[in-house]
């Protein structure tokens, strides 16, 4: 075939006659294709993608659905697997051309250990980060929301706090309650730490037993999670961005 579209990469390539002057080379067509459908597949696979044409160079991370962690979710669930999320934290850490990472949630909670861990890693790291709340950021989603150092959410979004649950069988005995108790320390701690919200206003929304159907727990609008210190700011896309664009403009470099 004479079209130069058909070149292959390990053709020689040759001037073709009578071609305009600023067309495209075979060998850079071939690239800029190769790019797309890595994005392409990168999109499909992870639900990321990295914008090369904005004001700033930033990653778009998205944690829905459930939180998998050590093991498996049921078939036909829709997961964020930990062992995705976390080598991606790195690499990003790591890309020194990526100056923010914009975090989209929307997701039912999960594994407590995995979310837990991922909240950790984003909250270590140098990269300007800024989290909006979507549909919902319950249980486990809690932290996540606001392991950013910029947290937002929509007004129609909720949040659901309540206290660690297990699934299976958990021996009656004073152990399991003390591992329990130290485990929802732990993301108390976390959570109290990360946001403006008193551990006191956080343990009583834990424990409020006149909202949930045979639970603990309250549940939350976007409104109210930043009037109790939970969440930062109220807004949608446009803000995160913004925002995300003046962290990384007031930001030091990461790394020397």
């Amino acid at each position: 075939m004479n079209d130069p579209k058909y070149f292959s990469e390990n053709q020689p390539q040759t001037e073709q006659p009578g071609q305009p002057e600023g067309d495209k080379e075979p060998a850079q067509e071939l690239e800029e294709a190769k790019q797309l459908n890595e994005k392409a597949d990168l999109i499909e696979s992870m639900g990321q993608t990295v914008s090369e044409n904005s004001k700033h160079l930033i990653h778009c991370l998205t944690i829905i659905g459930q939180i998998e962690g050590h093991y498996n979710a049921p078939a036909g669930t829709k997961t964020t697997k930990y062992e995705h999320i976390m080598p991606a934290l790195v690499a990003i850490e790591q890309d020194r051309s990526i100056e923010g990472l914009l975090i989209i949630l929307n997701t039912v909670g999960g594994d407590v250990e995995a979310g837990l861990a991922i909240a950790e890693l984003i909250s270590g790291m140098k990269t300007p980060t800024v989290s909006v709340v979507l549909g919902g950021g319950h249980s486990i989603g809690v932290p996540l929301a606001v392991s950013a150092k910029i947290s937002y959410i929509v007004p129609s979004a909720t949040m659901t706090i309540h206290p660690v649950r297990t699934t299976g069988m958990v021996l009656a005995v004073p152990q399991s309650f003390t591992y329990l108790e130290a485990m929802q320390k732990r993301i108390t701690d976390f959570v109290c730490r990360q946001s403006r919200i008193e551990p006191e206003k956080f343990s009583n929304l834990l424990m409020n037993t006149g909202e949930l159907v045979l639970d603990m727990g309250t549940v939350i609008d976007g409104q109210t999670a930043v009037d109790i210190g939970l969440i930062d700011r109220l807004g949608g896309l446009s803000d995160a961005v913004e925002a995300l664009y003046e962290l990384i403009e007031k930001s030091e470099p990461r790394y020397t």
